[in-house]
């Protein structure tokens, strides 16, 4: 599996990508190949703030539908409009053409509580 050393991870298999007080958020590789096909993106928060763990959206593949959760607290601004029409980028690209959501950060500091590229390899065991 993919798994970027620029990157912070969950163990609910988001991804976030710091830049200055912004941030994006996506799932992962490993996620997206759990998931299978992925069909159809949802994302209603645009313009909320909401803290970390909370659901920011859904992501919905042939198997199963499953909530997507904030990996920090902050200010949804921006949804990946490309996934509406071609959700299956996050299949194809999870990292980059893939992003879900773009961030403003409300707290840096809780960045240290996720997960390092060596710690989510041990947490999928790969």
């Amino acid at each position: 599996m993919n798994v970027p050393a620029n990157l912070k991870y969950t163990k609910d298999h988001e991804w976030l990508k710091v830049d200055g007080d912004h941030a994006y958020i996506g799932i992962t590789d490993h996620a997206q190949h759990e998931l299978g096909d992925i069909v159809f993106i949802e994302v209603e928060t645009v313009g909320e703030t909401l803290g970390r763990h909370e659901t920011f959206g859904t992501i919905e593949a042939v198997k199963t539908v499953s909530d997507m959760f904030m990996p920090v607290g902050g200010e949804v601004l921006e949804f990946n409009e490309v996934l509406t029409a071609n959700p299956e980028i996050i299949n194809q690209d999870p990292y980059e053409k893939g992003w879900v959501v773009k961030i403003r950060l409300t707290d840096t500091g809780e960045i240290s509580d996720l997960l390092d590229p060596a710690q989510y390899q041990t947490l999928i065991g790969d």
